[in-house]
């Protein structure tokens, strides 16, 4: 891990790796929080959202909601913080975006964005962008960007 004061970079070599980093993530969201997700196609963002789902003690199947656009998903304690899965891939406007009545979601769920970087942060100033890039070994980067005030303090240590 390295850090430069409010961005984390970590290099995790396999998908479980990914899957891990992932459950650590998704075992501090709360309702109102907001992950973006940016980086190429194969970087591993399904992966970590499969993972966040994991550590927000979320059941079933997790796929990209690619033509559906967005998934709830309920973890298996009924008190536990629902998951809402978007894929911003095929939006064509931030009218589409809106349309989605994600605002409205983020009151009683944590929203995480996959290809929302550059486009889902208007939702909220605060947010955790997560930018993804894969080298030629499989191994990702993932680097951490907090925005606003509800991420002070939350990022690490619970990665380190």
């Amino acid at each position: 891990m390295t850090s430069d004061s409010a961005t984390w970079t970590f290099e995790l070599a396999t998908e479980e790796e990914t899957g891990r980093f992932g459950a650590a993530l998704g075992a501090l969201l709360v309702p109102g929080d907001l992950v973006l997700l940016d980086g190429p196609l194969g970087a591993g963002k399904t992966v970590l959202v499969r993972g966040i789902a994991t550590g927000m003690g979320v059941e079933g199947r997790i796929t990209s909601p690619t033509f559906v656009l967005a998934r709830e998903h309920h973890p298996a304690d009924w008190r536990g913080t629902p998951l809402v899965h978007v894929d911003a891939y095929r939006l064509a406007s931030l009218a589409e975006l809106d349309d989605l009545d994600l605002d409205t979601e983020l009151t009683e769920a944590a929203v995480v964005v996959e290809w929302g970087g550059g486009f889902a942060e208007r939702l909220s100033e605060d947010h955790l962008l997560v930018r993804m890039s894969r080298g030629g070994d499989d191994t990702r980067e993932l680097s951490l960007l907090p925005q606003g005030r509800r991420w002070w303090g939350r990022l690490p240590p619970a990665f380190e």
